[in-house]
């Protein structure tokens, strides 16, 4: 086995412990059957790197990985993977796979949501996930596509929205909230879906995350293959997309992003790619259009509507991240001075500059934008000797007057320069007026002018994350609560027992589980489905395998989702 993959710092504080002794013989009875189900079915339908991938990220059919072991398997295909809270943001997410991380959460789903979940539960995070990224190629977009999709600026409304799913979520998963909690969570979320109207680039870029990644199809429209996570994982959903009550579409990128998505519903459409090359020259076309490629006043006023950490480079290469409360424009509408509120932090080449960090300029940070008078070149690329031409020296009261009618007047301190180009120039007893506003006074402290004529790219979180982001509270693994299995779940154990020991006196033990699932589980399918398949395989005691036919036949009855459960099930009791 490989080593284990290291987590970024800024990343550490969403992982949790996976406390893998909270699984019961139930849940590992329900990753056993859909994988079973998924195995046999996928490995003739899926993508030709599934089956090897299954092994090769230390996953086995037989019982729920350890993410920890999944981890040092992924090592040799340059993956690891890290187990996290259920919910994180689109960017977070993103950013772990862009480091390379496949970022797990732990639950799994119930008995009664075998078929699917629109939660992220394990089965569709590891098992539907890690195969395929032993897909060189694959593996190649994933991580491009974390790192173009790190930097997607979303609106205030959609980071909102999202604290109210997650919000949600976490009330229907923790089985003791009330109705009334329940009702009014759900308004909450009713109402901030509604409010999100705009089409961010975050939910464009999600919609091309949600139709390759989660829910993709490669090959021929006429005979696709599987390899997206959501099919892979789903025992319903991944065969019903093969089939023609599931439209298949030519992957494109311009429809593909007009797309939106339920993740509550069954997907009455698919994409089909030609090859995960195409994948990387989408994503690579639609990252063109992003902030973060086009910065100017556009990219600004886009983080402007986050209301969220962003980044916003200079072209000396200084690299302000904060979050933004202010842009001044000119009468052509163009950005001349920005003004971010809360901790700010100043970079170059994502590397914090010293005594510039969070503590510095915990206040917020305003800096303008554009060319000075009296300079043909561009002001970042000013000499010190040039700089004293036009009247800006150390020590001496100097006026730094922009095109765009911003004034700095002050006494220069220090000019700090990084390759040659200048990124800033810290003032003391310094003032900075545009149009009659005062923008600083004097009485503020020192003030620290970024220099640079244009933004040349803007984007979501921190230019340095490990400095921005450390010292945050780390996510609260919750406590595991030592409780004593119940009398079904102790059944289920005991054919695990069986099954994975199998001893002279089988008969006898299959028999007291029997009785107890005739007496006292009337409804429980799965373990009999678990029971036939030993008495088939040890080829034992034939009255009881027609019983337990009667009782599974009485079972179908009382859902109509067990007919098809049962079915197949059953179907593999001989394999």
């Amino acid at each position: 086995m490989g080593k284990a993959k290291k987590i970024p710092r800024h990343l550490q504080k969403y992982v949790v412990d996976q406390q893998y002794e909270k699984y019961t013989p139930i849940d590992h009875a329900v990753w056993r059957y859909v994988m079973r189900q998924n195995h046999n079915y996928l490995k003739d339908t899926a993508h030709q790197a599934y089956v090897g991938g299954l092994k090769s990220s230390g996953i086995s059919v037989e019982k729920i990985p350890n993410v920890t072991d999944m981890n040092k398997a992924l090592e040799p295909s340059g993956w690891g993977a890290a187990n996290i809270d259920g919910f994180i943001p689109g960017v977070i997410f993103f950013d772990f796979q862009a480091h390379g991380i496949l970022p797990i959460a732990s639950d799994i789903r119930k008995l009664e949501n075998i078929q699917y979940t629109p939660a992220p539960d394990i089965i569709h995070e590891a098992a539907g996930h890690a195969p395929i990224l032993c897909e060189e190629k694959f593996s190649e977009y994933v991580k491009l596509f974390g790192q173009i999709g790190s930097k997607a600026l979303a609106t205030s409304e959609e980071h909102e929205l999202f604290e109210a799913v997650r919000t949600y979520s976490n009330l229907l998963e923790s089985g003791k909230a009330t109705k009334e909690e329940i009702d009014a969570a759900k308004a909450v979320f009713e109402e901030k879906q509604a409010a999100v109207t705009e089409l961010s680039e975050a939910e464009q870029i999600s919609r091309l995350y949600w139709w390759t990644v989660e829910y993709g199809l490669i090959g021929s429209v006429d005979q696709p293959q599987i390899y997206g996570a959501g099919l892979l994982s789903s025992v319903s959903e991944g065969r019903s997309s093969l089939t023609d009550s599931v439209k298949k579409i030519p992957f494109d990128l311009e429809t593909v992003i007009k797309t939106g998505f339920d993740i509550t519903k069954p997907q009455p459409q698919l994409f089909v790619c030609n090859s995960f090359d195409q994948l990387i020259n989408a994503v690579m076309e639609f990252s063109k259009t992003m902030a973060f490629r086009i910065g100017g006043t556009k990219g600004l006023d886009k983080a402007l509507r986050s209301n969220h950490t962003a980044t916003f480079q200079y072209s000396s290469g200084l690299q302000l991240t904060g979050t933004l409360r202010n842009i001044i424009k000119d009468e052509k509408g163009e950005a001349i001075y920005v003004q971010t509120e809360g901790p700010s932090a100043l970079a170059y080449q994502n590397n914090e500059l010293s005594g510039h960090g969070k503590t510095t300029h915990q206040d917020g940070f305003g800096a303008p934008i554009g060319k000075i008078t009296n300079s043909i070149n561009p002001f970042e690329e000013l000499s010190d000797e040039e700089l004293n031409r036009i009247g800006i020296e150390i020590g001496k009261e100097s006026t730094i007057n922009f095109e765009s009618g911003v004034k700095v007047s002050g006494t220069p301190q220090h000019f700090y320069r990084k390759e040659g180009k200048l990124l800033l120039i810290s003032f003391n007893d310094c003032s900075v007026s545009y149009a009659g506003q005062t923008l600083f006074d004097r009485d503020w402290g020192n003030y620290d002018l970024a220099v640079g004529e244009r933004i040349t790219s803007v984007f979501a979180g921190a230019a340095d994350s490990e400095q921005f982001y450390a010292n945050l509270e780390e996510v609260e693994t919750k406590p595991l609560v030592k409780r004593d299995l119940s009398p079904l779940e102790q059944l289920y154990g005991k054919v695990r027992t069986i099954r994975e020991n199998p001893h002279n006196d089988i008969e006898t033990a299959l028999l007291e589980v029997l009785g107890e699932l005739t007496r006292d589980y009337k409804d429980d399918w799965l373990l009999r489905i678990e029971v036939m398949e030993l008495l088939v395989r040890h080829n034992l005691m034939p009255d009881q395998q027609l019983l337990l036919k009667t009782q599974l036949e009485d079972i179908k009855l009382l859902s109509e989702e067990f007919p098809v459960l049962i079915d197949r099930g059953l179907m593999l009791t001989n394999v």
